[in-house]
């Protein structure tokens, strides 16, 4: 898949963040990008690299969450053959790959205290060594480092080394969140619908209704320009008017009205007495009615009870008296309970009528 490696925007604080990195390209020395998930801290990888004199040379990047802590130093620094268990012939590490080039180091903050005293020693001296080898070899790297995590707080904690923090801190670009960019939300969702418009072959552009922008301009966006685009495809995606404006906006796909109700602890024995000290008296029954009958009209008590406590909200009511939502709508079913009659199913004085139960 071809990689998005476009800046879209307009917001003060997002130009300030692209200009210093544009202003830094050309500096041989390591730059920190802080920013949220999703606000494009590898696209702001690519522009150090692309603007640099190193730009004809690989651009190699690596997710330091992405792998084991026994792999990493392998991963970044090589091995020689027979170095460890599985290791049947030499690999050359991601320095070595990005030698004359740029080596972006993704979630920084997730490298094991090992991992960090080698990548110092690389950044200081341009100098690594291979698991398993005798020799170091010279490598001339330009490390840029992107995370989320409060590096200075953890060297504070002792969890990231302060002298490595200090080396890779030349340059720190801090990157805005989407909900920081005014202006910002239009602009993306415009350029993110109408490509997902030509994706499918739509012979126009309808854009968004007001409304629905305006639900999307009020999003808190968590996952912030990756969330965004997501949205957007997803509602272009499932509209199936190409001629009318998009009016549909869906931000959790895995909203589910049928998801299954998670099992309920007993409750404590305090709070079950508690309960049954407001639950409603069985009705008296008049002359001829039975065992069955007490029972039924008792069930439909508390059934009514529930969802007039609850204003009729079946969820809720449910989750109230310990049914799955599929079980209260069987029993509203069975003793002919619906919204539409609820005025109807108990007396003035709040008691369960008798008049209203129906022998089956």
């Amino acid at each position: 898949m071809e990689r998005d490696v476009q800046f879209i925007g307009q917001s003060t604080a997002f130009l300030d963040a692209v200009e210093r990195a544009s202003r830094a390209a050309s500096v041989r020395r390591p730059v920190l990008v802080i920013g949220e998930r999703g606000t494009g801290k590898e696209l702001i990888a690519q522009r150090l690299h692309h603007l640099s004199p190193r730009w004809g040379e690989p651009l190699i990047t690596m997710n330091c969450a992405a792998l084991p802590e026994t792999l990493i130093e392998a991963e970044l620094f090589g091995h020689e053959a027979g170095a460890f268990t599985g290791a049947m012939r030499a690999r050359a590490g991601r320095f070595e790959e990005a030698d004359r080039g740029t080596l972006f180091l993704d979630e920084l903050g997730t490298l094991s205290m090992a991992a960090q005293e080698r990548l110092l020693r690389a950044i200081e001296y341009g100098e690594i060594a291979r698991i398993g080898a005798s020799r170091p070899v010279q490598v001339d790297v330009r490390v840029v480092a992107a995370t989320n995590a409060d590096l200075p707080r953890m060297a504070e904690e002792g969890t990231f080394r302060a002298d490595l923090l200090d080396r890779l801190s030349f340059e720190v670009i801090n990157l805005p969140p989407l909900r920081a960019r005014e202006g910002d939300v239009y602009e993306l969702a415009d350029y993110y619908g109408r490509r997902m418009a030509t994706e499918l072959e739509w012979d126009t552009w309808p854009g968004f209704t007001p409304e629905a922008m305006a639900v999307l301009e009020a999003h808190d966006w968590p996952g912030n320009v990756r969330e965004l685009r997501n949205v957007v495809e997803r509602a272009v995606y499932r509209w199936a008017n190409e001629h009318a404006a998009i009016a549909e906006i869906v931000f959790d796909p895995f909203e589910n009205p049928w998801k299954p109700v998670p099992a309920r602890a007993p409750a404590p024995l305090e709070r079950v007495e508690e309960a049954s000290a407001t639950i409603r008296p069985i009705p008296p029954l008049s002359p001829g009615h039975g065992f069955r009958e007490s029972v039924e009209a008792y069930e439909r008590g508390l059934l009514v009870e529930a969802l007039e406590r609850h204003r009729w909200n079946q969820r809720r009511a449910a989750g109230a008296i310990g049914l799955t939502y599929d079980q209260l709508r069987h029993c509203m079913k069975k003793h002919r309970l619906s919204e539409a009659g609820k005025k109807s199913q108990l007396d003035p004085d709040g008691q369960f009528s008798q008049a209203n139960h129906r022998e089956r």
